[in-house]
């Protein structure tokens, strides 16, 4: 009898298993298999050599010149670090987010770089870019070099509850440990320590004041940070986690709230754009109202990067 026992019980124990992997679902985030690419060309300002210069966006295929705001296209959630400049009425174009190919498929390439202006061939004025990826628009053109979040809407409307998000990447760092801060403005500095590659998904629930400020408790938390060269790696998993986590082994304070400088910013029902302030965390059970999901090559400040870092990104996509 006891034989029968534990053969029912393995019987169910397997069935649980088999029950539990169907129920499994993954679903991909529209345009993050990243096999379609809008692309734009920019004619800089003469000034700055006048060249023209290929802009990608994460959208159906299609091509435009001119240098025109870009909406985003075909029902794409994606905004990228790549726009179209026109600061004091010098136009520049800047591309760190492009398509390449890795087995035969297309995938997202983000790379931090140095966009290098040369005024009337004299005056070299670099400027970092961190390649970027995210759920969002970009407000373009973009006039000014401060706060680069203020022209940045993160986050789309969104009300499910994922256990995790999964993605195929691969890191390449280079063997350095410094990073370099230039802001187009001044010269390049040269700062200690290594500079991160970096992916999270956040869950919030936002709701607005009668002035138009936006506020939001933290739902849920996936934040993950790379310091190092990681091969191509299909079916990465990042584990959402709900509720306040601040007391969870696994926190670390860049798993915090936002709010301040490190605030992000979404249009208020005047259609004007300003910072989502966090202020406080929900329980574990409450639904969200938004998501914001970023991969980026960088996770410091604006205009700090180390140069050369890679990130290569594919099928991104809600785990439930």
């Amino acid at each position: 009898r006891m034989n029968a026992m534990k053969s029912l019980a393995v019987a169910a124990a397997l069935f649980a298993a088999v029950s539990g992997a169907d129920a499994e679902r993954v679903e991909k985030i529209r345009y993050a298999d990243f096999s379609s690419w809008y692309t734009r060309e920019i004619t800089e300002s003469k000034v700055i050599g006048g060249k023209r210069k290929t802009i990608y966006e994460v959208a159906p295929s299609g091509h435009a010149a001119g240098n025109k705001p870009y909406r985003n296209l075909g029902g794409s959630p994606w905004a990228t670090s790549n726009v179209y400049a026109k600061v004091s009425g010098i136009v520049k174009g800047s591309n760190s987010v492009a398509p390449v190919k890795r087995g035969g498929n297309l995938v997202a390439r983000l790379q931090s770089k140095m966009e290098e202006v040369k005024v009337l061939g004299i005056i070299n004025l670099d400027a970092a870019v961190a390649g970027t990826i995210f759920l969002g628009r970009m407000k373009e053109p973009v006039t000014s070099t401060k706060g680069p979040f203020t022209n940045m809407e993160m986050g789309i409307p969104f009300t499910k509850r994922p256990k995790a998000i999964q993605y195929d990447f691969a890191v390449m760092m280079p063997n350095v440990n410094t990073r370099t801060r230039a802001t187009g403005l001044s010269a390049k500095k040269t700062l200690p320590g290594r500079d991160n590659a970096e992916v999270y998904v956040l869950l919030q629930r936002r709701w607005e004041d009668s002035k138009g400020n936006i506020y939001a408790h933290r739902v849920g938390t996936g934040r993950e940070r790379f310091a190092r060269s990681v091969p191509w790696t299909v079916g990465h998993r990042l584990p959402i986690h709900y509720g306040d986590i601040t007391k969870k082994p696994f926190f670390k304070p860049y798993m915090g709230l936002l709010d301040g400088k490190k605030a992000y910013y979404a249009y208020n029902s005047k259609g004007k754009l300003v910072p989502v302030h966090e202020v406080g965390w929900d329980p574990a059970g409450t639904a969200p109202t938004h998501v914001l999901l970023m991969a980026s090559t960088s996770c410091g400040e604006p205009f700090v990067i180390t140069e050369g870092i890679t990130l290569d990104i594919d099928n991104i996509a809600f785990v439930y």
